[in-house]
């Protein structure tokens, strides 16, 4: 082949690679690790974690996986945005807000229907209900679910975040508070939250299982568009332990108290507030988080002019959806 003819076969297979979908000139190499979060309130990676099927599954392709712990969905959506994890857990709600203000991820996989939120207090400081927060310390961990929760919660009062007293902590840190009588309330996550109630007698003095929006394991766009088959790989894992949950519940619960050091009591507490029968992305999840974004819109945490509908379509890729028998 002469020379002219290499040349021009050689720019003809650089334009092919252009007008691929991802404008990629070749195949990107594949990664030598995958990073993962794992929390106490994502009970199914963390059985994933702890039996290492995600390990098995690409051991054979010399890839690696770090697990990083996050503490509450603003980490885990930090950690994304930085680039210092691929894949991270979080509410539906959180990932939605975390989008709109520009973190490039996509919702891909539902690991539990939760309620996981509601809000505590301890029960001599005679609050009963929302409107009773006006002028109260309440904790709570911003760019969570719970923290949401309680933006609805006040909105449905008459109130707005500006007629509490927010005291902004972790998740952890604000059970502490309220034991301490640091706080009068609690925007509360469990498994925290099932301790608190079962070791501390605290109250859930305001429960909403329908505006606790999914937990949902979002990734990060580039890193899906660059490794889809990857993205898979970790899915069929994420459903593997999910089947494996379903059929041990001991096992999961075992897991659990390894992880948090809570006892079974408290964990059982936990548990019996998580779904984990429903791990497609669908209308179900697009409904929920769509209402959440309606009313933070309404409350003016989500700019009026944002398309919500829009929004979350762009969050939710049911392209990586698990095949029931696959």
């Amino acid at each position: 082949m002469s020379l002219l003819r290499r040349s021009l076969l050689a720019a003809g297979l650089a334009l092919a690679g252009l007008a691929s979908p991802f404008g990629q000139v070749a195949r990107a190499e594949e990664p030598k690790e995958i990073r993962l979060d794992w929390a106490t309130y994502n009970p199914v990676g963390l059985l994933l974690k702890e039996k290492g099927f995600l390990e098995e599954a690409l051991a054979p392709r010399g890839i690696k996986v770090r697990w990083v712990q996050s503490l509450g969905s603003n980490k885990a959506l930090e950690f994304l945005n930085a680039g210092a994890i691929d894949f991270g857990s979080a509410a539906g709600a959180a990932a939605l807000v975390a989008r709109i203000n520009g973190n490039p991820i996509k919702a891909i996989y539902a690991y539990s229907r939760p309620e996981w939120t509601a809000l505590v207090t301890r029960k001599e400081t005679g609050i009963t209900k929302p409107a009773d927060l006006k002028g109260k310390r309440v904790a709570v961990t911003r760019g969570t679910d719970p923290h949401i929760f309680l933006i609805r919660a006040l909105q449905g009062a008459g109130l707005t975040e500006r007629d509490a007293k927010l005291v902004l902590l972790q998740h952890p840190d604000g059970r502490t508070a309220l034991d301490r009588g640091d706080v009068d309330a609690w925007a509360g996550l469990d498994p925290m939250m099932a301790a608190a109630e079962i070791e501390n007698g605290d109250v859930l003095f305001y429960r909403d299982a329908a505006a606790n929006t999914w937990g949902l394991l979002d990734v990060r766009e580039a890193f899906a568009k660059e490794n889809p088959d990857l993205v898979r790989v970790v899915i069929a894992a994420y459903e593997r332990a999910r089947a494996f949950a379903l059929a041990n519940p001991q096992a999961l619960s075992a897991a659990l108290i390894t992880a948090t050091k809570l006892p079974e009591p408290v964990i059982a507490r936990q548990l019996e507030r998580n779904d984990l029968s429903q791990p497609a992305i669908g209308p179900a999840q697009a409904e929920s988080i769509k209402a959440a974004g309606l009313a933070l819109q309404q409350a003016g945490v989500i700019p009026a002019g944002t398309d919500v509908t829009a929004a979350v379509d762009g969050l939710l890729d049911a392209s990586f959806n698990p095949v029931a028998g696959r």
